[in-house]
């Protein structure tokens, strides 16, 4: 499903595009599917940073999510841009740095939602914390975070858009 042909869209960000915000996409992408929204929202992930352009998530990243029935194989980082703010009704950051570049990219006028996805748990984290540089450990963290954020977010958003994901 393209963006274009979706009722509503979300885009998740992280820093490099394959760590956090590609478990993010993964997860979030097959909760839409198993809810009956797969059909309706359209789902993609990004980072600020152009280190890992068209790159597969880490290997760590996608052995823990194989581990979780996952698949990331297909994904590939790429570079948010300014035209994401025209496509996406949410745009996700995992931490607050990529959300205060994403605050200086955005347009005046983009009327969707950009914050942090840990504003959609009841975790006592703020923020996905980046596991490229840690051990095994800290996937298992991040995919936890994600799991719980991505119910919280459908929630969200089933509350907010009940009109546009029933018609």
């Amino acid at each position: 499903m393209t963006i274009a042909e979706a009722k509503l869209s979300v885009l998740f960000v992280c820093l490099g595009n394959i760590c956090r915000s590609p478990t993010a996409h993964g997860v979030f992408a097959k909760l839409l599917e198993e809810s009956g929204y797969g059909r309706l929202i359209a789902v993609d992930s990004a980072g600020t940073g152009d280190w890992h352009l068209d790159h597969a998530p880490d290997k760590r990243t996608t052995y823990v999510a194989a581990s979780k029935g996952y698949d990331l194989s297909q994904l590939r980082a790429r570079l948010v841009t300014p035209a994401d703010f025209e496509q996406f009704d949410y745009i996700i950051a995992m931490d607050r740095a990529n959300l205060r570049e994403l605050q200086e990219m955005q347009p005046q006028g983009y009327s969707g939602h950009l914050g942090l996805f840990l504003d959609f748990s009841e975790n006592s984290l703020h923020e996905v914390p980046d596991p490229y540089y840690g051990g095994e450990g800290g996937f298992e963290l991040v995919f936890g975070l994600v799991e719980e954020a991505s119910i919280g977010l459908l929630q969200h958003i089933e509350l907010s858009h009940s009109e546009a994901l029933s018609s």
